[in-house]
């Protein structure tokens, strides 16, 4: 990632977004923006047209808004490629259909694109499915040179997303040498006019169809349960204006009542550290997913949004080992981004304005448009648009507390500790969390009470809390983070025999990687 073109503005996180027309389900459970949503898929691949149709049914979207085009196969297209093969036929289509209002103009503009004349479109989001091209391959006989692309060297090139360039489809003739400002990025009330110069995109892809249906189920999972789980902030990176923005998301989703984890070391999470049901996860900088996300059997839960800030995180899609949006797919994320060539740090998809509008109960795909400055440029969306991932209250989660999962209910216990104590309430956010552990008990919720009982003095307490629960619990592979926590937590609590004896049972672990185990050899003789 390299360093900004130009300084940005801060930007206040207590944003609302309130898109026009965007309004929450009703109560008979129709989603008013799912009718206005076209899917974009490749004739030429059976499964792309069967994953547009099944994200058509489970969202309850018109079959008709289903948009099969004979497209090309491979992730990267040549500029030509994209022209004749992508963007012309679907805005052919979408203007025939009537979902671009736009009038045929003479000739062809400098891109090799028929020229209209564009009165606005209809579209909530357009979807790209598994099987459309990713980005497009630079171009040097197509640059165009202005004098704000002399003044911006480093915006000199065509490289760009394809979905950045079909966020302008309904633009009368578009540059694509640089950039296209965007005029939904920090707009909280954008007019009827802004709104029909972007189409909103994202897409549904990654390595496998079942890991980009699982986008789908997952989403809707989330929805109905609510978002539970803890949150990993990753700062540490190589430029002080990325860390700013991480330190606010830090502070944001700690804000919110999740169980936090901020890790401001250089490099990212190590794979000893804890990493247990990470619902939300924000980090920056390296090449590829690492860490905890890379052990055995590691698993996103249900919504879970995680965003890696990288140059190319997003080369590619259709691999599960390399860069992070892929990976993170592979591995059951429900919303990621990430870019396709060299954003630069300020073109880059802001974390603080997506988190914003999600927290304020938007969707991802409105999340999206208001966290990139740029179309026309490298960034790319993975996920479906209609994503809530806070369509659920904590409240509501709470008095649902019996049927939600057990495994994903006890953060949402833990969330709400969290908050009481925030209000003043730390007797109460004690009593809830004595309660639930006395009726279900887990590692995550004797954690959080050995937590709070050595924070207000109870050493013994918490020591009993934590020697009660984890001696009748096995250690999986994702408890491995947990448990060495829980082996510090000892240490620090002066009980260095209950932590050697969790030392012993996380090195028994037959699959457990060469590194851990000789990482926990090292603390557990120390």
């Amino acid at each position: 990632m390299k360093p900004p073109p130009r300084s940005r503005s801060a930007w206040v996180l207590g944003l609302v977004l309130v898109f026009a027309g965007v309004v929450p389900r009703s109560a008979a459970g129709a989603d008013p923006l799912a009718a206005p949503v076209i899917i974009l898929a490749n004739a030429s691949q059976p499964e792309s047209v069967e994953l547009a149709r099944y994200y058509a049914q489970r969202r309850e979207i018109p079959a008709a808004n289903v948009v099969a085009l004979p497209l090309p196969t491979d992730e990267t297209v040549s500029w030509p490629v994209f022209i004749d093969s992508v963007w012309q036929p679907l805005q052919d289509e979408l203007i025939r259909r009537g979902w671009i209002d736009a009038k045929a103009k003479d000739g062809k503009d400098a891109a090799g694109r028929k020229r209209i004349a564009a009165n606005g479109h209809r579209i909530s989001y357009l979807v790209l499915c598994r099987g459309v091209p990713l980005r497009i391959a630079e171009d040097n006989a197509r640059i165009v040179k202005t004098a704000f692309i002399a003044a911006n060297p480093q915006l000199r090139t065509n490289q760009a997303s394809i979905d950045s360039e079909l966020a302008t489809l309904a633009q009368d003739e578009p540059a694509i040498t640089g950039i296209v400002a965007n005029p939904l990025f920090r707009n909280a009330n954008p007019t009827p006019a802004i709104l029909n110069q972007v189409i909103r995109v994202s897409r549904l892809d990654g390595p496998d169809v079942a890991s980009v249906r699982a986008l789908v189920d997952n989403a809707l999972v989330a929805e109905r349960d609510g978002l539970m789980g803890r949150a990993y902030v990753d700062i540490g990176g190589p430029y002080p204006e990325g860390d700013r923005w991480l330190t606010e998301v830090a502070g944001t989703v700690a804000g919110l009542g999740f169980d936090t984890s901020v890790d401001r070391q250089p490099g990212t999470f190590g794979a000893a550290d804890r990493f247990d049901a990470p619902a939300l996860y924000f980090g920056w900088y390296a090449p590829a997913l690492n860490g905890p996300m890379a052990l055995p059997g590691f698993h996103f839960p249900p919504g879970a949004i995680a965003l890696h800030i990288h140059s190319f995180s997003a080369p590619t899609v259709r691999s599960p080992s390399e860069a992070w949006v892929g990976p993170l797919v592979a591995r059951g994320v429900t919303a990621t981004v990430g870019n396709v060539f060299e954003p630069y740090l300020d073109l880059t998809h802001d974390p603080r304005a997506l988190l914003a509008v999600l927290r304020a109960g938007g969707t991802f795909g409105d999340a999206v448009a208001a966290a990139q400055p740029a179309l026309s440029w490298q960034t790319v969306a993975v996920g479906g648009p209609l994503y809530r991932p806070f369509a659920v209250s904590l409240d509501l989660q709470l008095s649902r507390r019996a049927d939600l999962p057990a495994e994903r209910g006890d953060y949402a216990v833990i969330r709400q500790s969290h908050r009481l104590e925030a209000l003043g309430a730390e007797t109460e956010a004690l009593a809830l969390l004595r309660r639930e552990i006395g009726a279900r008990p887990s590692l995550p919720l004797a954690l959080a009470l050995a937590d709070k009982l050595q924070a207000v003095g109870d050493r013994d307490g918490a020591i009993a809390t934590l020697s009660a629960t984890y001696s009748g619990m096995e250690l999986a592979a994702s408890d491995w983070g947990m448990g060495r926590a829980i082996a510090q937590k000892f240490t620090a609590l002066g009980v260095n025999d209950e932590a050697r004896a969790i030392y012993r049972r996380l090195l028994a672990a037959p699959d457990l990687p060469d590194e851990l185990r000789a990482q926990f050899e090292l603390e557990g003789r120390r």
